[in-house]
């Protein structure tokens, strides 16, 4: 690990705290436990002794955290009883105000669903994949190529964030001069208002994302008047499911598409440095055998968990594992505790880049839900390591990253590094 003595005593006294609380104080979702990375011992514990498990009081009120691998698949894929509606709050902890949810079709039921998703799923064919290839391969080149040497910067700045804004662009075919208004309105979507947030207050994050909508909106009627094309934007517009869509719905699978494809990318392309970093032994195995990175991808994309959970809504009362759970129940899957579930994976805790069964993860959800995107997810984490490895012989981390403000992106807001010269 990085950091002084005093970080690490004081990450010590936070993770001792999780062992003599009482668990009926347990209240996991706490996104102060997310920026100080310190609460893995909390899903440790709730794993052994209580996998599913109440929080009376939160700053989200109550809720139900459902922590062992296996459990988790049961709760994603049981749809008659647990809902993923924004109606009924949609799919994370954070409760909107009922007169600003907007539905996505990740946060619709079957039968709506299917129909909705399937408008985007052509994006992500094996063939659409070959063409995005060599797009993502030039950008990367280009990326790397224009790091400085021999001084310290910003990782998440220069890399992530560029790639995956750079990426999103051509996906939704966006204006290129504009593109961080993309990354933007991707934090805003997620950020908890208030000091430690983006933003101070929910007003002032409703006027960003009504920003958003503003100006897909001029985007849409152009592609609504032009013949199909293969971005996102146009199918969607030219979709039999969304082309009728209401405001709502539409800055809904926006905001979807632009948080699915920012995110969890730039999250894991951040994890992916900062976890060898954490593993010289693993990155030593990686350069001298690149060919592990078709492992490697999915290792660290379990490592990284970049959604730390998903939540449904009880639709009745329902019995699950002996505790009673009462309809309009919030119920939470914790995606970063099932991913370190030794019951599911062995050895989670270690790093292992050549593990012999690496996709067993949550990371991407489960079922129908499953991130239409992550085949290019991979995609692009692959890539991107084939143009390091082939440029640098090491990339050093030089100080702590700093971790996002939040339960839902579990992701690094900075990651020092430098690259000799």
């Amino acid at each position: 690990m990085h950091g002084t003595i005093e970080s690490a005593a004081k990450l010590d006294a936070l993770r001792a705290r999780a062992t003599s609380l009482p668990l009926e104080q347990f209240d996991p979702g706490d996104p102060e436990l997310f920026r100080t990375d310190t609460f893995w011992p909390y899903f440790d514990r709730l794993r052994r002794e209580d996998p599913v498990h109440y929080c009376k009081d939160s700053m989200f009120g109550p809720y139900w955290s459902v922590t062992r691998y296996n459990d988790i698949m049961e709760i994603e894929t049981n749809h008659s009883v647990f809902s993923s509606a924004s109606s009924l709050g949609g799919i994370t902890i954070r409760d909107i105000d009922p007169d600003l949810r907007r539905e996505s079709f990740i946060s619709m039921d079957p039968p709506r669903h299917a129909a909705q998703r399937k408008t985007v799923a052509p994006m992500f064919t094996p063939t659409h994949l070959d063409n995005l290839a060599l797009n993502i391969r030039k950008r990367s080149a280009e990326c790397l190529d224009n790091l400085p040497r021999g001084e310290v910067f910003d990782w998440v700045d220069r890399v992530s964030i560029e790639l995956t804004t750079q990426m999103l662009a051509v996906l939704f075919d966006f204006p290129w001069e504009d593109r961080r208004k993309l990354t933007r309105w991707s934090d805003i979507a997620t950020t908890i208002p208030g000091p430690d947030g983006l933003v101070a207050t929910e007003d002032e994050r409703q006027a960003e994302l009504n920003e958003c909508a503003g100006y897909f909106a001029r985007l849409w009627k152009e592609r609504i008047e032009q013949p199909p094309k293969s971005d996102l934007l146009s199918m969607m517009a030219h979709g039999a499911a969304t082309r009728d869509m209401d405001a709502k719905n539409f800055l809904g699978n926006l905001v979807l598409l632009i948080v699915g494809g920012n995110d969890t990318t730039r999250n894991t392309m951040s994890g992916s440095l900062d976890a060898l970093s954490q593993h010289p032994e693993q990155y030593r195995k990686l350069r001298e055998n690149p060919a592990l990175l078709d492992s490697f991808v999915p290792e660290v994309i379990r490592w990284q968990t970049p959604l730390a959970h998903m939540r449904r809504t009880a639709l009745a009362d329902f019995e699950f594992r002996g505790k009673q759970i009462k309809k309009g129940d919030k119920v939470v899957m914790w995606y970063v505790s099932g991913n370190r579930d030794a019951d599911a994976i062995e050895k989670p805790y270690e790093f292992i880049i050549d593990r012999a069964r690496p996709r067993t993860h949550l990371s991407f959800g489960f079922g129908i839900h499953r991130c239409v995107g992550l085949r290019l997810a991979e995609l692009q984490l692959k890539i991107i390591w084939e143009e390091i490895l082939k440029r640098f012989d090491h990339i050093d981390v030089v100080g702590e990253p700093k971790r996002v403000y939040s339960s839902f992106v579990k992701g690094l807001e900075t990651l020092p590094v430098k690259i000799a010269a």
